[in-house]
């Protein structure tokens, strides 16, 4: 829930403080943006574009009632999503820093892009919810706790959540390579 206030009647932010919360949300928001992505460039866009729609907010005096690392989680996600959904077709992409490593396995490396992308894919087939629950728990290693206060849920739906999640990620994959 969003607070709209006039800025005489504000709270004050110190610099200081939007600094603090930088530090501490953009790794992990990072991680998040490019576990979705795929991709460091559009991982880092989706940070700084998250922190200017934060600050944005704070300067037009709305901010969250409580929970800052669930509202930006929620700014990154659905940046991340509109970007998704502007990709239209997938490539086979090396990070540079894979080039550069001359004992790398081609084949290998291409192979591991392929599964990433490929789960990449089965994930954004969940349902918005179940996506979150997935990336927050699973591979961000959030508490049920926490992943319930971002997602406004209580921790037994978030646990019934991420149940549907894997079942669903499940039938989504072993769809596909049985398409394969």
């Amino acid at each position: 829930m969003m607070k709209s206030l006039p800025l005489e009647n504000a709270p004050p932010i110190t610099k200081q403080a939007l600094v603090g919360i930088y530090e501490e949300h953009s790794p992990g928001l990072y991680r998040y943006a490019y576990r979705l992505l795929g991709d460091r460039h559009l991982a880092e866009e989706c940070v700084s574009e998250t922190f200017s729609r934060f600050l944005h907010s704070v300067r037009n005096g709305r901010w969250p009632d409580q929970n800052v690392q669930g509202y930006l989680y929620r700014m990154a996600h659905n940046w991340a999503t509109d970007q998704y959904r502007k990709r239209t077709a997938e490539t086979v992409e090396l990070d540079a820093e894979l080039h550069s490593d001359p004992q790398s396995n081609p084949a290998l490396l291409v192979a591991e892009d392929l599964e990433r992308k490929r789960v990449r894919k089965a994930l954004m087939a969940l349902p918005e919810d179940q996506r979150k629950v997935v990336i927050l728990r699973l591979l961000e290693h959030w508490s049920h706790e926490d992943v319930a206060n971002a997602l406004g849920k209580s921790v037994e739906a978030t646990r019934a959540l991420q149940h549907r999640a894997i079942q669903s990620l499940r039938r989504i994959l072993l769809a596909d390579d049985q398409e394969a």
